[in-house]
């Protein structure tokens, strides 16, 4: 454990791509130890529409392992569900560097990475030989040079569909032109229309499998039309869309941040972004009423903020950039904390506490 810490400390002083690619590295080596892991029965949940089972609501969130390197390696922390990707059908080196910033006086990340990745063969390759505990998520995206976007998702989805436990559509991150155009009323009725062609044609093609839950990923700059306007065309797609990830990083600056980097182009992401999407993920919770499951992210550090994320009626979380300020452990301390919160305020099940705040 000291010798994790010091590596930790170590990493902290590097250029953070750098870093995390060494983390990478150390990960596919079996260089870092994981704890043994006891979930409590107290904190596992089923999410009530897309019918996985977590054994932990803490997930790891996509953007750390972009090409599904070390989910196996991942799910042994803690997590209840491990999310790989973006992934897009042709591998791309993403923007120019440096495009990764830490803001560590506000405990946050700015990231314009812009789905670098090795592309969908070497992502299906290494999900094959995925043999974790936790869910395995597979998010996929568009190619930055694609003319046509909607068609990359499309191959992901049916590339995607017999090697995990459930798809993410990630139609949020503010680092590929146009993307977010895609959460626009009729953009995103297409997109759904086109993306449930692909959920029925990846169905027939592997009619042996369970089904696998289909979620979309959304940004947190949203007002409430932009909300109501996206509620409306989920109703209307059909029912293999089984939830939302609320939310990816903010083009926002909040006035309270001090790093010297808080200028940098790209997605904010980490402690400051806590209150707007929870706020959001709230928003959303009320509007659907228990129609879709909810993935709630965004500056997730603590149990506490886990927590509010659930109450606010998330059926499960996912954090990132926290990771790399508090290290690994806090997957731990969380689930624990979880469990601590739950029994105070009498609650059973995690399931009972979904929503309480709404």
């Amino acid at each position: 454990m000291v010798i994790y810490k010091l590596g930790q400390s170590i990493l902290r002083t590097m250029d953070p791509e750098t870093a995390h690619v060494l983390t990478i590295r150390a990960l596919k080596t079996g260089l870092m130890p994981a704890p043994k892991v006891m979930h409590s029965p107290v904190i596992a949940v089923t999410l009530p529409k897309s019918g996985l089972e977590l054994t932990s609501p803490v997930g790891l969130a996509a953007g750390f392992d972009k090409n599904a390197d070390v989910p196996g390696a991942m799910s042994r922390f803690g997590f209840g569900l491990v999310e790989c990707g973006t992934v897009t059908p042709k591998s791309q080196p993403g923007n120019p560097k440096p495009r990764l910033f830490r803001l560590t006086e506000d405990q946050a990340v700015i990231n314009r990475m812009g789905f670098n990745n090795e592309g969908l063969p070497k992502f299906e390759a290494n999900l094959k030989t995925y043999t974790g505990a936790a869910k395995l998520g597979a998010n996929v995206g568009a190619n930055k040079a694609s003319e046509d976007k909607i068609a990359d998702y499309e191959v992901g989805i049916r590339a995607v569909w017999p090697l995990c436990d459930y798809v993410t559509v990630n139609i949020s991150s503010p680092n590929t032109p146009g993307l977010r155009g895609l959460q626009d009323k009729s953009a995103l009725t297409e997109l759904l229309t086109r993306c449930g062609e692909a959920v029925e044609q990846a169905r027939t093609a592997y009619p042996g499998l369970p089904d696998r839950p289909v979620f979309l990923k959304l940004a947190p700059d949203l007002d409430e039309t932009a909300i109501d306007d996206i509620v409306d065309v989920l109703d209307a797609a059909g029912s293999w869309l089984s939830g939302l990830i609320i939310s990816n990083t903010t083009l926002a600056r909040p006035d309270s941040l001090k790093s010297d980097e808080k200028g940098e182009q790209g997605g904010l992401s980490g402690a400051p972004l806590f209150e707007s999407s929870t706020e959001i993920l709230r928003a959303f919770a009320r509007r659907v009423g228990g129609r879709f499951d909810l993935i709630g992210a965004g500056g997730i550090g603590s149990a506490e903020q886990a927590y509010a994320k659930i109450r606010a009626g998330a059926h499960a979380v996912q954090l990132y950039s926290a990771l790399v300020y508090r290290g690994i452990d806090l997957v731990g301390e969380i689930n624990a904390g979880l469990e601590d919160r739950l029994k105070a305020d009498g609650f059973s099940s995690l399931a009972d506490a979904v929503g309480a705040d709404l």
